[in-house]
């Protein structure tokens, strides 16, 4: 039996404040087993890129179902948090109602293992193996300088995600969030060409900030929001990504988040993209690799 989203009475206020709240949060459904939970969910249109569901938001949403699930089928283990995702992209849903599977694989007192499909229409359209722990919660023993000449906020050389950007018309998830690129670095919004790297900003609205949980959702989200570094080398277009695997270390200080991307080799197929997700105190809170392919010409 399928339970159907329910609208709330402050939806659009939520809307407004804290979309990423809506796409963080599940609604259980009946399932004919009981090792397998199932979820209803729902991605706005404003978590999409172009005409294509945000990779990241997907990864950020499943693990909100896991999470869901753990803490109902092992209460004892609701302090552990997805803090590794792998996933697979099997096909591009819609924005729109969808459904989650999990299944837990392993659950020991350290680390649980668990198994998150997202489907639509009756398919499963992306699979994510998570493994759950507990989260850095203390000063490292070690940092490197992860931010090097990076401010900490939006400076005058930062392209906010708007109307009179061109990435502010394609990219919706800006709609939802406070959004800007770095334009030294970014030097193909200048008809340019430069090395494969990007840097952004990238900061969650009130709502979703204040949500210890939905913030680090969004930080994952994050770790998959810079642009195809190849646009530096005047690749343009859908570069769809074959496997990601995504890390969170800790939850994020309030404030903006930094976005960092490089990638060691851009292919004639495809390349590979290292996202790093750094807080407004410095920290390490998301990380990222990715295996995409090549925009190719038509």
């Amino acid at each position: 039996m399928t339970t159907e989203l329910t609208v709330e009475p402050d939806s659009a206020n939520e809307l407004a404040n804290a979309p990423f709240s809506r796409v963080c949060r599940m609604i259980e459904l009946d399932s004919d087993t009981p090792e397998v939970g199932r979820f209803a969910g729902s991605i706005d249109p404003t978590w999409t890129i172009g005409n294509k569901v945000h990779g990241g938001t997907m990864v950020a949403s499943s693990a909100a179902a896991a999470t869901e699930w753990l803490r109902r089928t092992a209460p004892e283990q609701a302090a552990m948090f997805p803090i590794s995702a792998s996933t697979d992209f099997l096909g591009a849903p819609d924005p729109g109602e969808v459904e989650y599977e999990v299944r837990t694989r392993k659950l020991g007192r350290q680390i649980a293992l668990t198994g998150a499909s997202l489907i639509q229409n009756g398919r499963t359209l992306v699979h994510t193996a998570f493994t759950f722990s507990h989260l850095d919660d203390s000063a490292p023993r070690y940092a490197a300088d992860h931010a090097g000449d990076m401010p900490a906020e939006p400076d005058a050389d930062s392209l906010a995600y708007d109307e009179r950007n061109p990435m502010g018309k394609l990219v919706h998830v800006a709609q939802g969030a406070s959004v800007a690129i770095d334009t030294r670095w970014a030097r193909f919004l200048a008809g340019e060409k430069s090395e494969p790297r990007l840097r952004l900003w990238i900061r969650p609205l009130a709502g979703d900030e204040q949500d210890p949980d939905v913030a680090a959702f969004f930080a994952m989200m994050a770790a998959d929001m810079s642009p195809p570094v190849p646009m530096n080398l005047g690749h343009f277009g859908w570069a769809p990504t074959v496997q990601m695997t995504t890390y969170l270390r800790r939850r994020p200080a309030p404030g903006w988040l930094r976005v960092i991307a490089h990638s060691r080799e851009v292919g004639n197929r495809m390349f590979d993209e290292d996202q790093l997700v750094i807080d407004s105190t410095g920290a390490i809170v998301a990380q990222s690799r990715q295996l995409a392919l090549i925009p190719q010409p038509r």
